[in-house]
Protein backbone atom coordinates (compact mmCIF):
# COMPACT_ATOMS: atom_id res chain seq x y z
CA UNK A 1 0.00 0.00 0.00
CA UNK A 2 1.48 3.12 -1.25
CA UNK A 3 1.95 6.00 1.19
CA UNK A 4 2.10 10.08 1.21
CA UNK A 5 2.98 12.64 3.60
CA UNK A 6 1.90 15.67 3.84
CA UNK A 7 3.65 18.71 5.52
CA UNK A 8 2.02 22.15 5.38
CA UNK A 9 4.23 24.41 7.19
CA UNK A 10 2.57 28.26 8.22
CA UNK A 11 4.17 31.05 10.24
CA UNK A 12 1.56 30.36 13.36
CA UNK A 13 1.45 26.30 12.95
CA UNK A 14 2.78 23.06 10.98
CA UNK A 15 0.44 20.53 10.32
CA UNK A 16 1.53 16.75 8.88
CA UNK A 17 -0.70 14.29 7.34
CA UNK A 18 -0.20 10.56 6.67
CA UNK A 19 -2.27 9.10 4.19
CA UNK A 20 -2.57 5.85 1.74
CA UNK A 21 -3.46 5.74 -2.35
CA UNK A 22 -6.85 4.78 -0.76
CA UNK A 23 -7.05 8.29 0.74
CA UNK A 24 -7.06 7.02 4.15
CA UNK A 25 -6.00 8.96 6.85
CA UNK A 26 -3.67 7.48 9.28
CA UNK A 27 -1.74 10.13 11.51
CA UNK A 28 -1.96 13.63 12.13
CA UNK A 29 0.45 16.21 14.44
CA UNK A 30 0.70 19.46 14.71
CA UNK A 31 3.61 21.26 15.51
CA UNK A 32 4.62 25.28 16.01
CA UNK A 33 5.54 28.19 13.35
CA UNK A 34 7.94 26.99 10.29
CA UNK A 35 8.78 30.38 9.36
CA UNK A 36 12.76 29.88 8.75
CA UNK A 37 13.01 33.70 9.11
CA UNK A 38 11.64 34.13 12.48
CA UNK A 39 12.68 30.74 14.34
CA UNK A 40 16.16 30.22 12.53
CA UNK A 41 17.13 27.45 9.96
CA UNK A 42 18.69 25.04 13.03
CA UNK A 43 14.67 25.33 14.95
CA UNK A 44 12.97 24.34 12.03
CA UNK A 45 15.24 21.01 11.14
CA UNK A 46 14.54 19.71 14.90
CA UNK A 47 10.61 20.57 14.48
CA UNK A 48 10.36 19.01 11.02
CA UNK A 49 11.95 15.72 12.25
CA UNK A 50 9.92 15.82 15.22
CA UNK A 51 6.95 15.96 13.38
CA UNK A 52 7.72 13.23 10.96
CA UNK A 53 8.92 11.15 13.56
CA UNK A 54 5.97 11.83 15.11
CA UNK A 55 3.47 10.99 12.45
CA UNK A 56 5.06 8.37 11.27
CA UNK A 57 5.30 6.59 14.55
CA UNK A 58 1.83 6.94 15.23
CA UNK A 59 0.92 4.80 12.11
CA UNK A 60 3.69 2.86 12.98
CA UNK A 61 5.34 3.21 9.23
CA UNK A 62 8.98 3.66 8.76
CA UNK A 63 10.48 6.12 6.63
CA UNK A 64 11.67 3.38 4.19
CA UNK A 65 8.27 2.68 3.81
CA UNK A 66 7.35 6.18 2.94
CA UNK A 67 6.32 6.10 -0.87
CA UNK A 68 6.59 10.17 -0.99
CA UNK A 69 6.32 13.17 0.87
CA UNK A 70 6.03 16.74 0.39
CA UNK A 71 6.93 19.44 2.45
CA UNK A 72 5.62 23.37 1.78
CA UNK A 73 7.37 25.69 3.84
CA UNK A 74 7.25 29.43 3.76
CA UNK A 75 9.64 31.48 2.07
CA UNK A 76 10.96 28.67 0.69
CA UNK A 77 12.32 29.74 -3.25
CA UNK A 78 12.89 33.52 -1.64
CA UNK A 79 16.44 33.30 -1.57
CA UNK A 80 18.17 31.02 -4.19
CA UNK A 81 21.15 30.24 -2.10
CA UNK A 82 18.94 28.57 0.30
CA UNK A 83 16.92 26.09 -1.45
CA UNK A 84 20.01 23.42 -1.44
CA UNK A 85 19.76 23.56 2.52
CA UNK A 86 16.03 23.48 2.48
CA UNK A 87 15.88 20.83 -0.05
CA UNK A 88 18.02 18.80 3.02
CA UNK A 89 16.00 20.20 5.60
CA UNK A 90 14.18 16.92 5.90
CA UNK A 91 17.33 14.63 6.11
CA UNK A 92 18.16 12.12 7.22
CA UNK A 93 14.32 11.47 8.43
CA UNK A 94 13.21 11.68 5.11
CA UNK A 95 15.18 9.97 1.97
CA UNK A 96 15.82 12.80 -0.49
CA UNK A 97 14.80 10.72 -3.44
CA UNK A 98 11.67 10.33 -1.71
CA UNK A 99 10.14 13.47 -0.92
CA UNK A 100 10.17 16.99 -2.61
CA UNK A 101 10.14 20.65 -0.77
CA UNK A 102 8.41 23.93 -1.85
CA UNK A 103 6.58 26.52 -0.86
CA UNK A 104 3.94 26.34 1.45
CA UNK A 105 1.16 28.45 -1.22
CA UNK A 106 1.21 24.50 -3.39
CA UNK A 107 -0.02 23.45 -0.16
CA UNK A 108 -3.19 25.89 -0.28
CA UNK A 109 -3.94 25.39 -4.35
CA UNK A 110 -3.30 21.68 -4.00
CA UNK A 111 -5.95 21.46 -1.64
CA UNK A 112 -8.20 23.93 -2.24
CA UNK A 113 -8.72 23.06 -5.89
CA UNK A 114 -8.41 19.34 -5.15
CA UNK A 115 -5.15 19.69 -7.73
CA UNK A 116 -7.24 21.15 -10.50
CA UNK A 117 -6.66 23.96 -12.82
CA UNK A 118 -7.14 27.49 -11.09
CA UNK A 119 -6.23 29.64 -8.60
CA UNK A 120 -5.88 29.82 -5.07
CA UNK A 121 -5.08 32.94 -2.69
CA UNK A 122 -3.77 32.78 0.93
CA UNK A 123 -4.54 35.38 3.32
CA UNK A 124 -3.01 34.56 6.44
CA UNK A 125 -0.26 35.55 8.69
CA UNK A 126 1.00 36.45 5.06
CA UNK A 127 -0.22 37.04 1.67
CA UNK A 128 0.17 35.41 -1.71
CA UNK A 129 -1.52 33.82 -4.59
CA UNK A 130 -0.62 30.48 -6.94
CA UNK A 131 -2.36 29.04 -9.70
CA UNK A 132 -1.95 26.36 -12.34
CA UNK A 133 -3.35 26.42 -16.06
CA UNK A 134 -2.29 23.66 -18.86
CA UNK A 135 0.55 23.11 -17.09
CA UNK A 136 1.60 26.50 -16.52
CA UNK A 137 2.16 27.49 -12.88
CA UNK A 138 2.41 31.25 -11.66
CA UNK A 139 2.44 33.24 -8.27
CA UNK A 140 1.93 36.87 -7.35
CA UNK A 141 2.74 38.74 -3.60
CA UNK A 142 4.28 36.99 -0.95
CA UNK A 143 6.84 39.44 -0.53
CA UNK A 144 7.17 39.72 3.07
CA UNK A 145 5.36 42.19 5.73
CA UNK A 146 8.18 44.96 4.93
CA UNK A 147 7.06 45.63 1.65
CA UNK A 148 4.66 43.35 0.91
CA UNK A 149 1.46 40.79 1.87
CA UNK A 150 -1.08 43.55 1.48
CA UNK A 151 -4.53 42.55 2.22
CA UNK A 152 -2.80 40.12 5.03
CA UNK A 153 -3.43 39.14 8.76
CA UNK A 154 -0.09 41.31 9.55
CA UNK A 155 -0.88 44.01 6.85
CA UNK A 156 -4.77 44.78 8.72
CA UNK A 157 -3.46 44.66 11.58
CA UNK A 158 -0.52 47.20 11.06
CA UNK A 159 -2.83 48.96 8.97
CA UNK A 160 -5.14 48.90 12.07
CA UNK A 161 -2.41 50.36 14.22
CA UNK A 162 -1.69 53.22 12.17
CA UNK A 163 -5.54 54.02 12.04
CA UNK A 164 -5.68 53.99 16.17
CA UNK A 165 -2.85 56.19 16.16
CA UNK A 166 -4.66 58.50 13.75
CA UNK A 167 -7.53 58.60 16.28
CA UNK A 168 -4.90 59.11 19.33
CA UNK A 169 -3.85 62.04 17.48
CA UNK A 170 -7.33 63.62 15.96
CA UNK A 171 -6.16 63.17 12.82
CA UNK A 172 -9.25 60.43 12.62
CA UNK A 173 -12.67 60.31 14.31
CA UNK A 174 -11.95 58.36 17.19
CA UNK A 175 -14.73 55.24 16.50
CA UNK A 176 -15.08 51.51 18.53
CA UNK A 177 -11.21 50.97 17.75
CA UNK A 178 -9.92 53.33 19.76
CA UNK A 179 -10.80 51.79 22.71
CA UNK A 180 -10.75 48.12 21.67
CA UNK A 181 -7.05 48.21 21.54
CA UNK A 182 -6.68 50.65 24.54
CA UNK A 183 -8.69 47.97 26.70
CA UNK A 184 -6.45 44.94 24.93
CA UNK A 185 -3.12 46.84 25.67
CA UNK A 186 -4.38 48.08 29.39
CA UNK A 187 -2.39 51.65 28.08
CA UNK A 188 -2.10 53.65 30.58
CA UNK A 189 -1.51 56.41 27.87
CA UNK A 190 -1.98 56.31 23.86
CA UNK A 191 1.72 56.30 23.70
CA UNK A 192 2.47 53.20 25.44
CA UNK A 193 1.19 51.20 22.43
CA UNK A 194 4.61 51.79 21.31
CA UNK A 195 6.46 49.97 24.26
CA UNK A 196 4.04 47.31 23.44
CA UNK A 197 4.62 46.77 19.91
CA UNK A 198 8.55 47.89 19.81
CA UNK A 199 9.27 45.94 22.63
CA UNK A 200 9.09 42.15 23.09
CA UNK A 201 5.31 41.25 23.18
CA UNK A 202 4.57 41.33 19.80
CA UNK A 203 7.70 41.66 17.69
CA UNK A 204 7.50 38.20 16.45
CA UNK A 205 5.46 38.20 12.63
CA UNK A 206 3.46 35.62 13.63
CA UNK A 207 2.41 37.31 17.05
CA UNK A 208 2.04 40.73 15.39
CA UNK A 209 -0.77 39.77 12.77
CA UNK A 210 -2.64 38.02 15.42
CA UNK A 211 -3.77 41.88 16.35
CA UNK A 212 -6.51 41.88 13.14
CA UNK A 213 -8.34 39.94 15.47
CA UNK A 214 -8.77 43.70 17.14
CA UNK A 215 -9.63 45.32 13.60
CA UNK A 216 -12.21 42.61 12.66
CA UNK A 217 -13.93 43.35 16.14
CA UNK A 218 -13.99 46.62 15.81
CA UNK A 219 -15.38 46.31 12.18
CA UNK A 220 -18.23 43.88 13.70
CA UNK A 221 -18.45 46.53 16.25
CA UNK A 222 -19.77 49.30 13.55
CA UNK A 223 -16.37 51.47 13.24
CA UNK A 224 -16.68 52.21 9.49
CA UNK A 225 -12.94 52.87 9.37
CA UNK A 226 -11.96 49.71 10.46
CA UNK A 227 -14.66 48.44 8.38
CA UNK A 228 -12.74 49.86 5.13
CA UNK A 229 -9.55 48.28 5.80
CA UNK A 230 -11.19 45.10 4.69
CA UNK A 231 -12.04 46.69 1.52
CA UNK A 232 -8.77 47.74 0.94
CA UNK A 233 -7.73 44.37 1.90
CA UNK A 234 -10.03 42.77 -0.99
CA UNK A 235 -8.41 45.28 -3.31
CA UNK A 236 -5.18 44.44 -2.78
CA UNK A 237 -5.69 40.42 -2.45
CA UNK A 238 -7.81 40.98 -6.12
CA UNK A 239 -4.82 42.56 -7.70
CA UNK A 240 -2.63 39.42 -6.61
CA UNK A 241 -4.79 37.18 -8.07
CA UNK A 242 -5.31 38.56 -11.34
CA UNK A 243 -1.29 38.97 -11.62
CA UNK A 244 -1.40 35.20 -11.71
CA UNK A 245 -4.20 34.91 -13.96
CA UNK A 246 -2.24 37.43 -16.64
CA UNK A 247 0.72 35.40 -16.03
CA UNK A 248 -0.97 32.04 -16.62
CA UNK A 249 -2.36 33.50 -19.80
CA UNK A 250 -6.06 32.97 -19.16
CA UNK A 251 -8.57 33.67 -21.69
CA UNK A 252 -10.07 36.87 -20.78
CA UNK A 253 -13.73 35.21 -21.51
CA UNK A 254 -12.92 32.06 -18.63
CA UNK A 255 -14.47 31.44 -15.42
CA UNK A 256 -11.29 29.98 -13.73
CA UNK A 257 -11.68 28.77 -10.95
CA UNK A 258 -10.85 30.59 -7.60
CA UNK A 259 -10.92 29.31 -4.10
CA UNK A 260 -8.94 30.49 -1.11
CA UNK A 261 -7.31 29.42 2.19
CA UNK A 262 -5.81 31.22 5.27
CA UNK A 263 -7.54 32.74 8.01
CA UNK A 264 -9.12 35.91 7.23
CA UNK A 265 -11.09 34.14 5.11
CA UNK A 266 -12.62 32.18 8.03
CA UNK A 267 -14.38 35.52 9.34
CA UNK A 268 -16.80 35.00 6.92
CA UNK A 269 -17.95 37.09 4.27
CA UNK A 270 -15.67 40.27 6.16
CA UNK A 271 -13.56 40.01 3.11
CA UNK A 272 -15.40 37.66 0.50
CA UNK A 273 -17.83 40.12 -0.25
CA UNK A 274 -15.79 43.13 -0.55
CA UNK A 275 -13.17 40.39 -2.60
CA UNK A 276 -15.78 39.49 -5.35
CA UNK A 277 -16.79 42.95 -5.94
CA UNK A 278 -13.36 43.85 -6.43
CA UNK A 279 -13.13 41.31 -8.90
CA UNK A 280 -16.45 41.91 -10.66
CA UNK A 281 -15.25 45.16 -10.90
CA UNK A 282 -12.01 44.46 -12.44
CA UNK A 283 -14.27 42.78 -15.62
CA UNK A 284 -12.69 39.19 -15.88
CA UNK A 285 -14.88 36.20 -14.88
CA UNK A 286 -14.10 33.78 -11.68
CA UNK A 287 -15.85 30.55 -10.88
CA UNK A 288 -15.85 31.05 -7.19
CA UNK A 289 -15.54 27.60 -5.15
CA UNK A 290 -14.98 26.97 -1.59
CA UNK A 291 -11.97 24.66 -0.13
CA UNK A 292 -12.28 21.09 -1.52
CA UNK A 293 -9.74 19.96 1.37
CA UNK A 294 -7.77 21.73 3.75
CA UNK A 295 -3.63 22.84 3.45
CA UNK A 296 -2.21 20.04 4.91
CA UNK A 297 -4.49 17.76 2.68
CA UNK A 298 -3.00 19.64 -0.37
CA UNK A 299 0.35 18.58 0.50
CA UNK A 300 -0.48 15.07 1.20
CA UNK A 301 -2.04 15.04 -2.24
CA UNK A 302 0.78 16.92 -4.23
CA UNK A 303 3.12 14.20 -2.21
CA UNK A 304 1.32 11.45 -4.74
CA UNK A 305 1.36 13.46 -7.47
CA UNK A 306 5.23 14.01 -7.44
CA UNK A 307 5.28 10.34 -6.35
CA UNK A 308 3.46 9.43 -9.58
CA UNK A 309 0.29 8.22 -8.72
CA UNK A 310 -2.13 10.81 -7.79
CA UNK A 311 -4.89 10.37 -5.95
CA UNK A 312 -8.23 9.19 -7.89
CA UNK A 313 -11.85 10.47 -7.05
CA UNK A 314 -12.14 7.63 -4.52
CA UNK A 315 -9.01 8.59 -2.94
CA UNK A 316 -10.50 12.49 -2.64
CA UNK A 317 -13.81 11.77 -1.57
CA UNK A 318 -12.78 9.59 0.97
CA UNK A 319 -10.07 11.98 2.22
CA UNK A 320 -12.60 14.96 2.30
CA UNK A 321 -14.77 12.66 4.31
CA UNK A 322 -12.06 12.22 7.00
CA UNK A 323 -10.75 15.79 7.26
CA UNK A 324 -13.47 18.06 7.33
Amino acid sequence: MRTYLGVDGGGSKTSFLLIDETGKVLASHTEGPAYYLEIGLEELRAMLGRGIRTTLARARISPANLTFAFLGLPAYGEDSRLVPVLNAIASPELPSERHRCGNDMVCGWAGALAGEDGINVVAGTGSIAYGEYHGRTARAGGWGELFGDEGSAYWIAREGLTLFSRMSDGRAPRGALYEIVRAHFALQTDLDLCAAVYGQSVAQRSQFSQLCRLVTQAANAGDAQAGTLFERAAIELAAIINAVRQQLRVPETEALMLSNSGGLFQLGEQLRAPLRSALSAAGVPYQFIDPRLSPVSGAALQAARLGGFPLGAEALTSLARQTK
